[in-house]
């Protein structure tokens, strides 16, 4: 066979391929005028333009690859009904161009700094999309950009059933908030494998969700962005320690369901608000102050099943303030087959241990459950350590720095 006739079947295939995806109510941003070569400003209005056509049946628009991504201005609203596609799963360390300098693919780039890059409401998608701030600094504390967040859920209506999947963020300074102001709700909404390092140490945000949020198989980590060469210095993790913020955040929730979470570099890794229950398994917060913040505000249903973790608590301002797990309010908390253990990491400043396992404060009815748990690596004379009068605590099959866990 010539190459000609390999030409002649690549055409064709090419034009089948296309004819499909058409079929299926998928529309190329290209074709609506969405270009590298573009400004900003233009491609935000011809974007928008083709999000508002889809929005009206249902459809899909495709990012297709290019080699420099689409510089966008932001302010993109992501109508009810549309799905943004691109190409990518997560891409945990980049993508990167031939000279390694810059990402490449289903990218959108962004350099200003006046809204959120992309406000979603209702019935909506984003899948195998990068989202890249070229201007943000990965080496100087002091020239740290802080961006809005690159998605968040509208302020003019309640937002219901939204997937945000396979997404990768570079340089953001908050990936995705999804906070309703007062009177507003968001339900079903599910992210899942989600990557990037925010700079204000929050990456997903979550309030008032009362239709079972799922965050789902993210991964946080300053060397992100290692194939094109911006792994975050000593002085940027550091910043966002300082932050005093936590990578994963909820607040009014019912029956959250959070599985598969990693953080690296951060205050905090994860934030049970007051008014949240629910279940989380399978995770690993590493190189953190507090890993895991637990508040209650009822005995009923403010309760919380973790197991299956690690949690390595071992930087922050003082000694005190380092806990793996940390503990107020009221309702139950069970925690299974999690271990502490600390340690130096030349990544970031660090004081090379936890001060213990949990300290539990306050002084209202409080229960907590510990089975198989192994407690390594703290400095304060006992693993757990309890302010709370009201609280009743059990301890079973735990392993502390003595060996097996004996009550005092």
């Amino acid at each position: 066979m010539q190459r000609k006739d390999f030409r002649l079947i690549f055409l064709l295939l090419l034009f089948a391929t296309a004819s499909i995806v058409r079929a299926q109510g998928i529309k190329s941003i290209r074709e609506c005028g969405v270009l590298p070569e573009n400004t900003p400003a233009v491609n935000r209005a011809n974007l928008q333009k083709a999000i508002d056509e889809a929005s009206r049946m249902g459809g899909a628009l495709l990012v297709e690859p290019a080699e420099g991504g689409y510089p966008v201005e932001s302010g993109i609203i992501l109508r009810r009904n549309v799905s943004l596609i691109g190409v990518h799963g997560p891409t945990g360390r980049g993508t990167a161009s031939i000279d390694r300098k810059k990402p490449v693919g289903s990218l959108f780039v962004i350099t200003d700094t006046l809204n959120a890059f992309i406000t979603v409401e209702s019935a909506t998608r984003i899948s195998g999309i990068q989202f890249w701030y070229p201007r943000q600094t990965h080496q100087q504390a002091a020239r740290i950009i802080a961006y809005p967040p690159t998605i968040k859920m509208s302020s003019e209506s309640s937002v219901q059933g939204v997937t945000l999947s396979s997404l990768t963020f570079y340089g953001e300074y908050m990936a995705m908030d999804f906070r309703p102001k007062k009177g507003l709700i968001c339900e079903q909404i599910l992210f899942e494998h989600c990557y990037g390092y925010p700079l204000s140490g929050r990456f997903i945000a979550i309030d008032r969700c009362y239709d079972i949020p799922r965050i789902l198989h993210c991964h946080v980590n300053p060397a992100n962005m290692r194939e094109f060469g911006r792994s975050y210095s000593k002085d940027i993790i550091d910043a966002v320690v300082a932050q005093k913020s936590f990578t994963y955040t909820i607040d009014h929730t019912d029956n959250a369901q959070l599985m598969d979470l990693f953080t690296f570099g951060v205050y905090g890794g994860i934030w049970l608000g007051r008014e949240t229950y629910g279940q989380l398994t399978n995770f690993n917060l590493d190189c953190v102050c507090v890993g895991i913040y637990k508040d209650g505000g009822n005995v009923r249903n403010r309760n919380w099943m973790i197991s299956q973790g690690s949690i390595i608590a071992n930087t922050g301002p003082r000694i005190e303030d380092v806990h793996p797990f940390l503990v107020d309010g009221m309702g139950h908390l069970s925690i299974t087959n999690v271990e502490a253990f600390s340690g130096d990491n030349g990544a970031l400043s660090n004081l090379k241990s936890s001060y213990d396992f949990i300290t539990i404060r306050g002084n209202q009815p409080l229960s907590i459950i510990l089975t198989g748990c192994r407690m390594m690596n703290y400095q304060a004379p006992k693993a757990i350590n309890n302010h709370n009068p009201k609280a009743t605590i059990l301890v079973n099959n735990c392993i502390d720095r003595n060996g097996p866990f004996q009550k005092p």
